[in-house]
């Protein structure tokens, strides 16, 4: 969790609950009149992760535009958003806010931030902070698509629709949802970089909040380039996070390859208190000697690696949320839908 100037964040608190209760009185009244009263506040966090939390309001505005002052915009149609930094030291930033109307008009205002972002051994090499909304960037991220969980006893079908994968808020948003769709009692998503992104050795980071309903089975973890050639699980697969809708606080970090497939894989679990009501980042090292997992940067699961594993290659970034399965178990009958969040991911080197 990220570290910010206390009475910022109470400034920031108490004024969202007020402008909370702000709410027009129709649309027809305001369909031709400009925003308003355009107000900005930026709190900034000091432990050197670079994160900034932003809150916009006005009057008359449904959607809010933001330049960050680095080249990248994103637009929202709520209060707040956030966003992340990653230049080194301490910088300062200009930030302007375009509030837009139902019908088009605009007012726009500007605040300037400073940001500290700590200087690290390891070089960011790729990310996607999700903060364009709409679809995920198709330029990092493709699709697997269809039913069964390819001999995982999976129920849902995976598809390539908003309604199951889109960023929103600075999110990622993986929704899985009861729904018939080609056989299949219900639908969800299945995101990876394959043919866009792949690495070896270094960090990964994935920061996420996990969904609670019994018989979800929401993943983060990593594949052998060389699974269409190879086949599984000589191809090696590291799994950075798994968890199940029936233990929703134990976090499963286990390593796949020959010998060591299916219910065979090699790991180990932690146990935290609010995977589903909290954003937590589920990291993997990983060297020629060494693969190590960590949740919030606490360590629980070591493996060693060696030449004669496939652990040695590029491996791509898939995540996924699954219902049942031979992992998830059984669906909770009342089941409609349930979310994973996925703030960031990020790969040093």
């Amino acid at each position: 969790m990220k570290n910010f100037n206390s009475h910022s964040m109470i400034f920031l608190f108490a004024f969202l609950t007020m402008v909370s209760c702000k709410k027009s009185t129709s649309t027809d009244s305001v369909s031709n009149v400009a925003p308003t009263n355009l107000q900005v506040y930026a709190a900034a966090a000091v432990d050197g992760s670079g994160l900034v939390r932003f809150i916009a309001t006005a009057d008359n505005a449904v959607t809010y535009n933001y330049n960050f002052g680095n080249g990248d915009s994103t637009s929202v149609m709520t209060d707040s958003t956030k966003y992340t930094y990653t230049l080194s030291g301490t910088n300062t930033y200009t930030v302007t806010v375009t509030a837009v109307s139902s019908n088009g008009l605009s007012i726009q205002k500007s605040v300037q931030i400073g940001v500290y972002v700590k200087a690290s051994s390891n070089k960011l090499v790729w990310s996607d902070e999700f903060n364009t909304v709409g679809l995920p960037d198709s330029t990092k991220w493709g699709y697997d698509l269809g039913a069964g969980g390819w001999g995982n006893n999976e129920l849902q079908f995976y598809t390539n629709s908003s309604n199951n994968a889109k960023v929103v808020n600075g999110n990622l948003v993986l929704t899985a949802i009861k729904e018939n769709l080609s056989g299949s009692n219900y639908t969800s998503a299945r995101l990876l970089t394959k043919n866009k992104f792949a690495f070896t050795y270094g960090r990964i980071d994935i920061r996420a909040k996990l969904p609670a309903s019994k018989g979800t089975w929401p993943a983060i973890w990593m594949l052998g380039n060389n699974v269409n050639t190879a086949g599984w699980p000589a191809c090696g697969e590291m799994d950075i996070m798994e968890q199940k809708g029936n233990q929703v606080n134990t976090i499963y970090g286990t390593i796949h390859y020959p010998g060591h497939s299916g219910g065979g894989g090699v790991g180990s679990t932690t146990v935290i208190a609010d995977a589903t009501s909290a954003f937590h980042v589920y990291s993997l090292e990983w060297s020629p000697s060494i693969i190590k997992m960590y949740v919030d940067s606490q360590l629980f699961f070591s493996f060693n690696n060696d030449t004669s594993l496939p652990f040695n290659q590029n491996f791509f970034v898939i995540l996924n949320l699954a219902m049942g399965g031979n992992f998830g178990g059984n669906i909770d009958s009342g089941f409609t839908t349930d979310q994973m969040l996925v703030d960031y991911v990020r790969v040093y080197k």
